[in-house]
């Protein structure tokens, strides 16, 4: 048996099911013949189910093919500074429940102990946990979180560590490329060939995806989106740059600004509130902020020639503020004759992080199968 088609099948299935067997045939320039052969391993294990009878566009019964819900549950675990972001899905990622379990510690097991918990509050009633996905900011390398700057981490085996308390298969993932496969398997990317996710919140990320793949280096996890100039005469980050994208669209940096032109303490989302309502020191950051963005994008479309992006993350409430000054600053940004650039929200926040951990695990439970 070609194993390697028949998980191409699945994943397939996965991804764009419940499908017919003639377009999923299509899909895969596969013969019907060729197809059922291959299918039918999948079909005898339960992995792929075979759903009641529809009439196609010419009248012709069949049975499209879905991956059955007995596959189990899933728990997404998006690590920050200050919290755990647990989220249970099911075998598409979507979602079941959730909860935020605050960090008490930094230590290893106090990290641990939060997933662990996660996982008693959200635990499965419809079918069991088949996989975790632990998604960090930072350098992750099987299974241990090799750089994590919020934790204060080096060379933590946290996915074993998690193994070991719970039973389960773990896959800890770097939190954009985790974000970037759930938006490709599953999200607002889907069905796209290539694509960029811009993420902002704490910090900034960026993942690229090109032919299907999410584009995987040494340097995906060093965070180097976060350090590309946008505003020369803009604040200056913590690693001395001036006007990078981590000064001019993190949250942190933006209530910074704030705070210090209003001459009191303000939060990110206070500074938004503010600029909604019409403040003008507030206005003013909000809309430096908003085209450092749009530039952002621009650049990002200009030097990946792919005209889809994805913008994601806890910050992003941002675009929903500015909107118009962000997409100004992405047609100043590009030339008149290029595409037109397509944005793509996914307004999840930290449910999103989450859920993209949940995403790595279902993948991982696939390439197990």
């Amino acid at each position: 048996m070609n194993t390697g088609t028949e998980a191409t099948i699945a994943r397939t299935v996965l991804i764009h099911g419940p499908i017919s067997r003639s377009a999923l045939a299509v899909r895969l320039g596969l013969s019907p013949a060729s197809l059922t052969r291959l299918t039918k391993p999948s079909v005898d294990r339960g992995i792929l189910i075979e759903l009641d009878d529809v009439v196609d566009g010419v009248g012709r019964p069949s049975r499209p093919l879905d991956v059955s819900r007995s596959m189990g549950t899933f728990l997404g675990v998006k690590l920050t500074g200050d919290d755990a972001h647990v989220v249970l899905t099911d075998v598409r990622a979507q979602l079941l429940g959730e909860v935020v379990v605050p960090l008490t510690s930094h230590d290893p097991s106090a990290v641990v102990a939060a997933v662990v918990s996660g996982r008693d509050r959200l635990s499965p009633a419809v079918a069991p946990l088949a996989g975790i996905g632990i998604s960090i900011g930072g350098q992750t390398d099987d299974g241990t979180a090799v750089w994590a700057p919020f934790l204060g981490w080096e060379s933590v085996p946290i996915g074993a560590l998690v193994a070991e308390a719970t039973g389960i298969p773990v896959r800890v993932e770097n939190d954009i490329l985790a974000l970037a496969e759930a938006e490709r398997w599953f999200g607002v990317g889907r069905g796209l060939d290539g694509f960029a996710v811009i993420t902002i919140g704490a910090g900034v990320g960026y993942g690229l995806i090109a032919h299907g793949e999410v584009i995987r280096t040494p340097d995906a996890g060093v965070g180097l989106g976060g350090h590309i100039p946008l505003e020369p005469h803009g604040p200056l980050c913590q690693e001395g740059h001036r006007g990078c994208s981590q000064a001019m669209l993190t949250s942190g940096s933006i209530a910074a600004q704030a705070s210090a032109a209003l001459q009191r303490p303000v939060t990110y989302d206070e500074v938004l509130d503010l600029a909604a309502a019409g403040d003008p020191a507030a206005s003013a950051v909000v809309d430096a902020s908003a085209r450092a963005l749009g530039r952002l994008i621009a650049l990002s479309a200009n030097l990946t020639l792919h005209a889809d992006i994805v913008l994601a993350g806890e910050g992003m409430r941002l675009f929903a503020l500015a909107e118009d000054v962000v997409r100004a600053a992405i047609v100043e940004g590009r030339d008149p004759r290029a595409s037109a650039v397509r944005l793509h929200v996914d307004e999840g926040g930290f449910t999103a992080w989450a859920r993209g951990a949940a995403a790595v695990a279902i993948q991982d439970a696939f390439d197990r199968l």
